[in-house]
């Protein structure tokens, strides 16, 4: 079973990018805004907005909870809108 790295979280701020690990254990920070799909085959693919793949040891569902909080962090996730939530009446 593949794990992530230990203590590699979206760090708070503003600015914040989310940390990775490549395949061969690096370490990389990646702006989550350039994200487009997160997909297993079975190693996890995140493939970029530009068409550039990267393959990294997190699972799908460990970069989903990273791009939320980085989403979180710059504050996107606060407009109900983007949220998915309707309008209270």
């Amino acid at each position: 079973m593949r794990e992530g790295r230990a203590g590699s979280h979206a760090r708070p701020g503003p600015n914040s990018m989310i940390e990775l690990t490549r395949l061969n254990g690096k370490a990389f920070t990646l702006n989550a805004l350039y994200i487009e799909t997160v997909e297993s085959f079975p190693d996890t693919t995140i493939t970029l907005t530009t068409g550039t793949k990267l393959i990294v040891l997190e699972s799908e569902d460990e970069v989903r909870q990273k791009v939320t909080a980085f989403y979180n962090n710059i504050q996107i996730l606060s407009n109900p809108h983007l949220r998915g939530e309707k309008d209270e009446e």
